[in-house]
């Protein structure tokens, strides 16, 4: 592999790599607050539809950005313990429908191959090269089918095309999505019982609305950069407004974090006024982005 460049002095990494649970708590908490502040909107009814669809469009967004918070409890540097970080991976991942225990080996993966083809785990999801495929990722329905696929596999005891989950860490992934599956389970069954749609309108409709946005950004993080173990060209940062990089967990310092997956989220920003100069794709907003997505397809 590409060996790092010296960017960062031995102190200044050691200042950036300080884990805090207090910052880890404000975060999760304040994600947590706005979840039921605008689900609370969506679901009271109050206002009409001039007060619920945009806070169905919050509410739904926030539900699939948890995605961010199980990405940085599983790399363990959102808060200061492990435990905790394990804790609120799970949790944030059964609000976004992301496994944390089957995510943090790939995620692993992710991080030792990026960009590298035939080992990156995220490049066997091709990106899109036609408007059809564009929409259709943005329709979110292949994340839907994809993860649908993979918690049946994995329920039922299927590794075989998980390379990154070793035997010895197969049961206890097993056990967590079976916790995972036995809440949604749990949720259908009441919503059954109550004869009310509780599942759909607390949890499926508001995520399905909400993945469209998750996918777009998503998308900016390593489309159009080079596919080779090059850290300082393979990820892209892109620059967006305060609160989205908030309750994206301040994902959008996406080449930062690539560079040095120890640094926690809330010291990012400060990674960023170190770094940004040396980072081949450093854009400015997502809209952008996919705009310079699009205008590529169909070249070769």
């Amino acid at each position: 592999m590409t060996t790092v460049p010296k960017l960062l002095t031995p102190q200044e990494l050691a200042v950036l790599n300080q884990r805090s649970d207090a910052k880890g708590w404000m975060q999760f908490l304040g994600h947590i607050a706005l979840l039921a502040v605008s689900g609370g909107l969506w679901l009271s009814g109050w206002g009409g539809w001039a007060v619920r669809l945009p806070a169905l469009v919050i509410y739904g967004f926030g539900l699939a950005a948890m995605f961010a918070a199980v990405h940085e409890c599983v790399h363990r540097t959102a808060f200061a313990s492990n435990r905790t970080n394990d804790a609120v991976a799970w949790i944030a991942g059964l609000l976004s429908f992301y496994n944390s225990s089957f995510y943090r080996r790939y995620h692993k993966w992710h991080h030792r191959f990026t960009q590298i083809p035939g080992k990156d785990p995220e490049l066997d999801d091709p990106k899109p090269q036609t408007w059809p495929q564009y929409l259709l990722e943005l329709s979110g329905l292949p994340w839907w089918l994809g993860k649908l696929r993979t918690h049946f596999r994995v329920a039922t005891g299927q590794f075989a095309d998980y390379p990154y989950i070793p035997t010895e860490a197969r049961a206890e992934v097993q056990r967590s999505l079976w916790g995972q599956l036995a809440v949604y389970g749990a949720l259908i069954a009441l919503s059954i019982a109550l004869k009310q749609p509780l599942f759909l309108m607390i949890w499926l409709l508001p995520l399905a609305v909400g993945q469209p946005i998750l996918r777009a950004i998503l998308l900016a993080e390593h489309s159009g950069c080079s596919e080779d173990d090059n850290s300082l060209t393979n990820t892209r940062t892109t620059l967006t407004w305060a609160p989205l990089r908030w309750l994206m967990w301040n994902m959008p310092f996406h080449a930062e974090h690539h560079f040095c997956a120890s640094i926690p989220f809330h010291a990012l920003p400060a990674a960023h006024e170190k770094l940004a100069s040396h980072w081949a794709h450093l854009d400015r907003g997502y809209l952008a982005v996919n705009r310079a997505l699009v205008a590529r397809f169909g070249q070769a």
